[in-house]
């Protein structure tokens, strides 16, 4: 008996220890710079004044639980880990194209899709970036949320210089640490929510490269350019702090026409708001992948998606938020096929690299998902 007692004081022992170690490495792990770093000083001073933060924390227009009604974390994670999910990733390469953006007219009005939520955009003469991830990653752990086969085809060194760069808000599957490194010297302004600025600060950006904005604010970009910045419904923080950074989306209206730059949302009245705002819209490029019914508050099912494209009052939609990164329950082309089997507007579906052109709503893509296995 006392042989039994001594051995397992001796696993206890180690078992301590180990756990010990395991927090102490994870302790120093998180100083690592990608996980950025909270506001302080000026910053803070500043988000505290916003209208939408409260409580020590920025809020959604409407109470936005994490989870829907009827679902509970232990549930959730029991589902992730031990429920089977049939085609989360394709076994194939992804179709792609590869323009050399580095020739593109300056005339040109297009846009081309990197899979996810990145993309470039080049209008009346200038260049913007959205949230790009180009690490291969969407995840601060090594080795978590590889990108798809064929879905990383760009570096940073095939991109010209850029304008304006559009962070909608701090998720890694957003705002990437390397890529944010890589781009420092192609970037001339970055536009992010109140918060995010400290993050950029931390690698390396100059104060006077970071434009950071609250909802419903206008910013001037010179030449008939000007950025509207809106709500979404959704959450931020890079560590167990939530919301001390915002998130949002932004309406570029230029010389020509007005785009939408949705970043992540869940369905809610701010999208006819919007629409009432400043629509209509030409161009709305919107969220539509990574969904599940548990999480129905922060990302729209691919119906809603078509809904919010009405009430934004757009001419045409470009979904994305899908075919890079598995973030989500669901097989990985069902968003795209969901989406096209409901559209009653003109969609825009491009391949990863493809060129959209801007002023073409008649432009024909294929359905390049089917036969992908």
């Amino acid at each position: 008996m006392k042989k039994l007692f001594r051995i397992t004081i001796k696993c206890l022992k180690i078992a301590l220890a180990v756990l010990v170690l395991l927090i102490i490495t994870v302790l120093i792990y998180m100083r690592h710079p990608l996980f950025g770093k909270k506001p302080s000083g000026k910053r803070l001073e500043l988000i505290r004044q916003s209208p939408h933060y409260k409580d020590g924390q920025f809020q959604n227009i409407h109470n936005t639980p994490q989870l829907s009604e009827g679902y509970s974390m232990g549930g959730v994670l029991y589902d992730f880990m031990f429920k089977k999910r049939l085609r989360l990733r394709p076994i194939d390469s992804l179709p792609s194209v590869k323009t050399n953006l580095l020739a593109l007219a300056p005339e040109q009005d297009v846009l081309v899709w990197f899979g996810h939520s990145s993309y470039f955009i080049q209008t009346g003469g200038k260049r913007f970036l959205t949230d790009p991830v180009f690490s291969g990653s969407a995840s601060p752990l090594p080795g978590g949320t590889k990108a798809f086969k064929g879905a990383d085809i760009y570096t940073v060194d095939e991109f010209p210089a850029i304008d304006y760069l559009f962070i909608s808000h701090d998720h890694y599957d957003h705002l990437d640490y390397k890529t944010m490194l890589a781009l420092k010297g192609k970037v001339g302004k970055v536009i992010c929510g109140l918060g995010v600025g400290e993050h950029l600060e931390r690698w390396g950006y100059a104060p006077d490269q970071i434009i950071e904005t609250d909802w419903w604010q206008d910013v001037e970009l010179g030449g008939g350019f000007v950025v509207h910045t809106a709500p979404t419904r959704h959450f931020s923080g890079r560590t167990f702090s939530r919301n001390n950074t915002l998130w949002q989306s932004y309406v570029l209206q230029t010389p020509a026409m007005k785009i939408y730059i949705g970043g992540d949302s869940g369905y809610d009245t701010h999208f006819a708001e919007i629409g009432k705002k400043f629509g209509p819209i030409d161009f709305a490029i919107l969220e539509n992948g990574q969904y599940d019914l548990a999480w129905r508050y922060i990302h729209m099912q691919p119906e809603e998606v078509l809904q919010a494209a009405k009430d934004l009052k757009a001419k045409r939609l470009l979904p994305v938020h899908s075919s890079k990164f598995t973030l989500g329950n669901h097989p990985w082309d069902e968003p795209l096929q969901r989406l096209k089997a409901i559209a009653d507007m003109p969609l825009a579906t491009p391949m990863i690299g493809q060129l959209v052109d801007l002023r073409n709503d008649k432009q024909v893509f294929k359905e390049w998902w089917k036969g992908v296995n």
